[in-house]
């Protein structure tokens, strides 16, 4: 790459990043008093960083703290229907700063383990030093984890694949069926046909052909690096396994656009 050409894309690198740091401020002001409720009302919860729990999810207490509860009782529900929650293995791939797995020893009680992994170090050391109960583990972006084979029973990944590339997506669902055991369930999300009315018409007629569909002018991974995933192209990720679920949501509002939920058995 000549020097022209990584001057700009350093520029626009740079920018990206200027305009999600405008993006988090924003949240922060806009969540100020609410914000400020919360931990009157709750000094007894322990919260991450602000910048940490808006990369991972909302510059708002209530919906990371309550919201991460509810999420993570809706997620036991799904467990439920398909594999007893007594004495298993649970993994949050992708746990950001706790959101979700925080919460998971006291919705599910009955003898389980809970383990959790993140890419960013620092999500994993506030983590280790404020959550119990929880074994945290960093990983890369190399789909590489520490964990042995038919380690896990159960496996899930919230907004995860959402942030990566085309490749990325079978790598990481060859490693974590790895460590998943036979007959153990994964839960995933992504971005299904409701995401459509974000695409370009150009987006649109690949996706519509069964293209993933990927935005990558950031660092993969991040918030702002988007995947966008139709039916046909999850089917074919998912080939060597059973698919138990295909949940398509409809929003509730206008502001939330859900992602589809996919539950899936290994052989």
């Amino acid at each position: 790459m000549n020097k022209a050409k990584l001057s700009n894309l350093l520029r626009q690198l740079n920018l990206i990043y200027v305009a999600d740091l405008i993006r988090f401020r924003i949240q922060k002001f806009k969540n100020r008093k609410a914000n400020a409720q919360f931990r009157k009302a709750h000094p007894e919860v322990v919260l991450p960083p602000d910048y940490l729990m808006y990369e991972s999810f909302q510059m708002n207490y209530d919906k990371y703290y309550n919201g991460g509860r509810n999420m993570a009782k809706n997620l036991s529900e799904y467990f439920k229907k398909h594999i007893e929650l007594k004495d298993k293995s649970v993994l949050d791939w992708g746990c950001g700063p706790g959101r979700i797995i925080r919460h998971m020893p006291e919705v599910i009680n009955n003898g389980c383990q809970f383990f959790a992994t993140d890419y960013n170090k620092n999500s994993i050391d506030w983590c280790s030093e404020n959550l119990r109960n929880i074994q945290f583990n960093k990983n890369e972006l190399e789909a590489k984890l520490s964990y042995e084979d038919n380690s896990m029973d159960v496996i899930y990944g919230i907004s995860i694949f959402t942030h990566l590339s085309e490749q990325m997506h079978y790598d990481w669902f060859n490693e974590l069926l790895r460590i998943l055991k036979p007959n153990g369930i994964m839960l995933l999300t992504m971005h299904g046909d409701n995401f459509k009315v974000k695409l370009t018409e150009a987006e649109l007629s690949d996706y519509n052909q069964g293209k993933l569909v990927v935005r990558g002018s950031i660092k993969e991974g991040h918030r702002t690096y988007a995947a966008f995933h139709p039916e046909a192209f999850v089917k074919d990720l998912f080939k060597a396994t059973t698919v138990l679920e295909h949940i398509q949501l409809t929003s509730e509002t206008k502001s939330w656009v859900p992602q589809d939920i996919w539950i899936i058995r290994k052989p």
